[in-house]
């Protein structure tokens, strides 16, 4: 399994808010400029993060995005999951209907205990502790 671009540069972005806390909501140009992303590849990834409820809009002069909640409540399973979908290393694993040999399957059991351990780890890694990395 490898996460696209689009789950990569959600999660930092989500650091960089995390990062600014305090200040003022962050404008789509300052977290383009800071990631090395560009302005309209932000503003599609941030109304993903949006719709997941992971960030606000606040419009106006003293407008841009902030997080919902503390960088400490948000992990890297609900970042990801935000931008990429449920997270699993086959589609099998939490979608009986794409395969059709899945109780059949030997390694199905194999790949939805994995699929579950990569779930815990990526819920355990936490916003905040992102946010110090960089």
């Amino acid at each position: 399994m490898r996460l696209s671009t689009k789950g990569r540069y959600s999660v930092r972005i989500m650091a960089d808010l995390a990062r600014h806390p305090g200040d003022a909501p962050r404008l789509i140009r300052e977290i383009a400029d800071s990631q090395q992303i560009s302005e309209k590849y932000v503003g599609r990834l941030l109304l993903e993060l949006q719709k997941a409820g992971l960030v606000a809009s606040l419009r106006g002069v003293k407008g841009g995005y902030r997080l919902t909640k503390p960088a400490a409540d948000i992990s890297l399973l609900d970042i990801v999951e935000a931008a990429e979908g449920r997270l699993a290393l086959v589609e099998c694993v939490f979608n009986p209907a794409f395969c059709a040999r899945r109780d059949a399957c030997p390694a199905c059991p194999v790949w939805k205990d994995l699929s579950d351990k990569m779930r815990t780890n990526f819920a355990a890694v936490r916003l905040d502790t992102l946010a110090n990395k960089g």
